[in-house]
């Protein structure tokens, strides 16, 4: 569902979630999985990604909202509005994990659990994808894995959130 123009943001609304509310943010270029670099990021589209995800949510008790963007401010502020109102943010960030400091600023005042995810092994291609600047202020990552990343990101968040006790 598309937001007056905006990214491409869509959300259940079914009340048999009592968990609470899991982001799934993803970033520049990954409208085009399933037709860019298959070879590197697979066959599968981002929808089949975010299905991956939402059942993986829905069998923990949570509810699954997603939101692609190609402009890193769309994604800052999806952070900023997930605070008091998500449970975890899942970012698969694509290219900015590696120079965004704004995203890296707004993961670091976001209060729950954060899981980076990425398809591919950023460690095992080009060196300028070896450093996540998101690294630093999320609970952990999830790479190199392909589309298993988003059930295994999903996971890792419920985990976190009943490890911690914490609900918005």
């Amino acid at each position: 569902m598309t937001d007056q123009g905006g990214p491409a943001r869509s959300e259940s609304t079914d009340s048999r979630w009592a968990g609470g509310v899991i982001l799934l943010l993803s970033g520049p270029n990954l409208s085009l999985l399933g037709r860019r670099q298959p070879e590197i990021y697979g066959r599968e589209t981002l929808a089949d990604h975010e299905e991956t995800a939402r059942q993986a949510a829905d069998r923990g008790g949570y509810r699954l909202e997603v939101l692609q963007s190609d402009h890193e401010g769309e994604l800052v502020e999806a952070i900023h509005g997930a605070r008091g109102r998500c449970a975890g943010v899942i970012i698969n960030a694509g290219a900015l994990s590696h120079s965004s400091w704004s995203l890296h600023d707004a993961l670091a005042a976001f209060p729950g659990p954060s899981v980076e995810l990425h398809l591919s092994n950023p460690a095992a291609r080009e060196p300028f994808r070896h450093r996540s600047v998101l690294a630093p202020v999320v609970d952990g990552s999830v790479a190199g894995f392909g589309g298993l990343g988003y059930r295994l990101a999903v996971e890792a968040i419920i985990a976190l959130v009943g490890t911690r006790g914490q609900m918005p």
